[in-house]
């Protein structure tokens, strides 16, 4: 550091009557500042590594105090030994009070105070229900049945994506059109989302946990097979249910999936990538916000600590206004968003999941008929969806022009009349007769 010459360059009698000695004291608390941002990134580091080890937020934030007040002081003392004793004593008494003060009060409001964003409600839903599952889980869903006419005996299981995010009034309403060509229809908030369990251990949340739910709500509705629709992550628990209970699985539709070996992460893969510069700024005003982004560290290094400083009320309500935010990147340009959502899972979402690297070896080979579909601007790889059909042997490619992740909103109507020739044993509409990328396709490779 500078501290040596810091230290040398006391009011100096040669100083300029103008204010020499103001700009070298002005210098010297420059530098002492720097020491107290130095401590507390320092005790930010303790804290973070305090967190790894333990849960409890009054140890690991109290480690973080007692560096960050450690190095304040033993900085501050170090940098100030050579002032005269009395301008020495003075101006270390001023240093810490003044430095600590503001790094504790900073940290306090911006870090410990809890987010106040508006904890709003899923949207209200016709016959809501729920299962209590032997898995532990309790789990919201509602159900539409078939036309009496028109009966079918395997009924329709919608997977909602993410993981956290659910919209059980609007997809009911959509896929539960289905009813009319005979199909009983269910829609269910996965744990961690909506009305559903929040689990006490974060780390609760696994692929592994959202197939043996629904392999659990297969038995509670009490049917031998299921047709299931699966979007975006909920494709990946479709297909890890079709890999370990393939005789359970009548037919499948994957709609924008994702990869069968992770979720998407960076690149063009993030959907961050896909929103304007206005669309990122206000995005980003609520992912930065200290709090916000102090809980989500925590997340990636110990769950548990996490949600002992941040419930699942707080983070959910942050979650909401973050994903309303991303919405755009869900369409194509100038189509409509839809409704605002929430009640969504923060910790469901944000928990590290491990690549789920046995699925795609275990998905091999399964001869159940799958219907792959894909968006012109979906903002996953092409490759993440021809990897489904690379796997499966009876799965066939839809592709939608000007329709985004969320195809069934974009292009509602040829959305549906692509599943319902499917689910009918007939040939969708918009297939495509090979998979390589069409011209007008504008995501990532």
């Amino acid at each position: 550091m500078c501290v040596a010459g810091m230290d040398t360059m006391t009011e100096s009698p040669t100083a300029s009557p103008e204010g020499g000695a103001r700009t070298i004291t002005r210098w010297r608390w420059l530098g002492l500042g720097a020491i107290v941002v130095l401590a507390a990134a320092l005790g930010m580091a303790a804290l973070l590594a305090t967190a790894a080890v333990t849960a409890a937020p009054v140890v690991f934030l109290s480690v973080g105090l007692l560096v960050f007040v450690g190095v304040s002081a033993g900085g501050i003392a170090l940098a100030t030994r050579r002032l005269p004793p009395g301008h020495r004593e003075r101006t270390r008494r001023i240093a810490f009070a003044v430095g600590t003060l503001a790094g504790i009060s900073v940290f306090c409001l911006t870090m410990l105070v809890p987010l106040q964003d508006p904890r709003l409600p899923p949207a209200p839903v016709d016959g809501l229900a729920f299962w209590d599952l032997p898995t532990g889980s309790r789990i919201a869903y509602a159900y539409r049945p078939a036309a009496a006419d028109a009966h079918r005996d395997t009924p329709v299981v919608f997977i909602p994506g993410g993981p956290g995010v659910a919209d059980m009034r609007g997809d009911l309403e959509y896929f539960g059109q289905l009813t009319r060509d005979g199909f009983d229809v269910y829609v269910y908030d996965t744990l961690g989302v909506g009305r559903s369990t929040r689990l006490d251990d974060p780390r609760g949340y696994t692929l592994e946990r959202d197939v043996a739910d629904l392999a659990a709500i297969r038995e509670q509705i009490g049917a031998e097979r299921l047709i299931l629709i699966g979007h975006s992550y909920g494709a990946v628990v479709a297909a890890a249910f079709l890999a370990q209970y393939p005789d359970s699985v009548e037919r499948v539709i994957f709609s924008s999936p994702g990869g069968l070996y992770s979720l998407p992460a960076a690149g063009g893969n993030n959907i961050q990538s896909w929103l304007t510069t206005g669309e990122l700024v206000a995005l980003y005003r609520l992912l930065l916000w200290p709090r916000a982004t102090f809980i989500w560290g925590l997340v990636q290094i110990n769950p548990q600590a996490a949600h002992a400083l941040g419930d699942d009320p707080e983070m959910d309500a942050r979650y909401d206004r973050v994903y309303n935010r991303t919405r755009p990147s869900l369409h194509c340009r100038g189509k409509p968003l839809g409704d605002e959502l929430h009640g969504l899972g923060f910790y469901t979402n944000s928990v590290p999941r491990q690549p789920w690297a046995w699925l795609r070896p275990a998905l091999a080979g399964k001869t159940a008929p799958a219907l792959v579909i894909k968006g012109s601007c979906d903002y996953l790889t092409w490759d993440s969806a021809i990897d489904y059909l690379r796997t499966l042997p009876n799965a066939t490619l839809a592709y939608l022009p000007d329709a985004g992740h969320n195809a069934y909103q974009d292009q509602p109507e040829r959305f549906l009349d692509d599943i319902r020739a499917f689910l009918l044993g007939e040939s969708p509409p918009d297939v495509l007769s090979d998979t390589r990328k069409p011209a007008d396709y504008e995501g990532p490779d």
